[in-house]
């Protein structure tokens, strides 16, 4: 449910319909747009509520959402949202390419990888400090270490980070050290972990989970904006079916769906979505041309030798080439939209 408010009503009134929702033991998130203000109300709400707001001075009209996910949808918010990191907007027409190694291992490999995709036009480094791996044998991040390495290579190239978050006790930890907290597709209904992020001040970028529909995803997403932070990023990374060539089947269809379900921002991570480095750019083209507003991508210096995720990480020359071509395609939809 959201309350649309007057276009001339002021603070008293928007207050007043606030302080109703409390009393209901109700919340409501307020949303101040150039043509409307809007109150959404979280909780369980009852038939009666409707007719109880409606008569509230300043409002306009109480409309129902269907959809269980309500801060999320667009019916609570038309436009689209913009999440800004530093100089970075995420969702604001430019096409925000994160690139980075899967997992940091070294100071040197992370440092010669942060300036080699900086130079190639990314504008956000992503490098895992703690990695959630299927198998406990595997290598699972540097941890603290890792993070500090991060913070090293962001003063160096001034680069804001994205890192992984796994528990809900890490959150404070990571987040200072790090400029977007991600959650990653294991965790994506970690609901004790989503709570704590929607604490933060940090934008939160969420990224599907193995099998996850879009209702389930929209729904995670949910948990951070009803715990305050409204700064959420969608991230499409594939989702686990019979096909066994790839990593992930890679869901395109999903970045043009959520564009009429919600008004968060939607990436793409081809890299997770394909599992080999030589489907990345082709997947990577066609998530620019279905409207992403950014891509995560992995880039190492020695993919060969990498301790995580090597065989769908891009060298430096394929990365700077595949940024070439993601920035072509890019340029020729905004002219198809702009000619609309």
């Amino acid at each position: 449910m959201i309350v649309v408010m007057q276009s001339d009503c002021g603070e008293k009134e928007i207050a007043r319909v606030q302080e109703h929702l409390e009393r209901k033991g109700l919340r409501g998130h307020l949303s101040r747009g150039a043509e409307r203000t809007v109150i959404g109300v979280v909780g369980q709400v009852f038939p009666e509520l409707q007719d109880e707001l409606e008569v509230l001075p300043g409002v306009r009209e109480v409309v129902r959402i269907s959809r269980p996910y309500k801060l999320a949808s667009v019916e609570f918010e038309p436009r689209p949202t913009v999440v800004h990191v530093g100089n970075v907007a995420i969702g604001g027409g430019e096409l925000v390419v994160m690139a980075g190694p899967c997992a940091v291992e070294t100071e040197e490999q992370l440092l010669s990888t942060a300036r080699a995709v900086k130079a190639a036009g990314a504008q956000v480094l992503r490098g895992g400090a703690f990695k959630p791996r299927t198998s406990p044998y595997s290598f699972r991040g540097l941890g603290p270490d890792g993070l500090k390495m991060l913070a090293a290579a962001h003063q160096e190239t001034g680069l804001p980070i994205i890192t992984e978050v796994m528990a809900p006790q890490d959150v404070e930890l990571v987040s200072q050290y790090t400029d977007i907290l991600q959650i990653g597709a294991r965790n994506m209904q970690n609901f004790s972990l989503l709570d704590e992020v929607g604490k933060a001040r940090n934008p939160v970028m969420l990224k599907r989970g193995l099998s996850a529909t879009y209702e389930d995803w929209l729904l995670a997403a949910e948990y951070i904006l009803s715990g305050g932070n409204r700064q959420v990023i969608l991230c499409e990374r594939g989702i686990r079916t019979f096909e066994t060539y790839t990593r992930n089947t890679f869901d395109i269809s999903a970045i043009p769906v959520l564009r009429k379900l919600t008004h968060l921002p939607i990436l793409a991570d081809p890299s997770h979505g394909t599992g080999k480095w030589h489907l990345v750019t082709p997947v990577a083209l066609a998530a620019t041309a279905a409207g992403a507003d950014g891509l995560l991508i992995e880039v190492h210096p020695n993919p060969d030798v990498a301790l995580c995720d090597g065989a769908q990480s891009l060298t430096f020359e394929n990365f700077e080439r595949l940024m070439r071509q993601v920035t072509a395609v890019r340029k020729v939809t905004a002219q198809m939209a702009v000619s609309r």
